[in-house]
């Protein structure tokens, strides 16, 4: 199987220029950019699909290697399907997007500026876990000075470490309706 390096080399071309335009600000320029993208996707499946052969119709007294794989044919047939639905959404974007507001650059909405200058330690999501997450803890077998709450996520009842070693937490909890005793 010989590789044809023109359609590499357009292929990298493709896919340098599709990722270019993909990181500006302008809706064109990344529609443009999704279009070089599925291209080069189309062109990489042509040159990996090897060299040209017979048609696959079965013909007697043909050997199996002559005949030319259609799969590649019916993926890039996909591909093309594929981006031309992408390209009908991202005009969609881009008519709504110039009727809206004449323009079609993508700005930064103060609302996402606010959440990039917060810091980016949820107490929920990046807290250690050093409590008992059983939904079988049974009340019988607690320790009556463990203090006992429930997760934010699925209500599963918790052991709280800090208050089974006897250490004061400074802020409280506050029982909210539906939390267990």
């Amino acid at each position: 199987m010989t590789v044809n390096l023109t359609l590499i080399v357009l292929m990298a071309a493709f896919f340098a220029a599709g990722i270019y335009l993909l990181l500006e600000r302008s809706l064109t320029r990344v529609l443009l950019g999704l279009i070089l993208l599925g291209n080069g996707a189309n062109i990489l499946m042509l040159a990996m699909s090897g060299g040209g052969g017979t048609s696959p119709l079965y013909v007697a007294g043909t050997p199996t290697e002559d005949y030319t794989d259609s799969l590649p044919q019916a993926l890039i047939l996909t591909a093309i399907v594929i981006t031309f639905a992408v390209t009908a959404f991202m005009l969609g974007i881009i008519y709504r997007s110039w009727v809206l507001g004449r323009e079609d650059d993508v700005q930064d909405d103060p609302e996402d500026r606010r959440v990039a200058d917060q810091s980016s330690y949820d107490w929920e999501d990046d807290a250690d876990v050093v409590a008992e997450t059983s939904e079988f803890f049974d009340d019988d077998d607690a320790d009556p000075t463990v203090r006992r709450g429930s997760t934010a996520r699925d209500g599963a009842a918790t052991l709280d470490v800090g208050a089974a070693r006897g250490e004061h937490d400074p802020a409280p909890r506050t029982r909210r309706p539906g939390d267990p005793r």
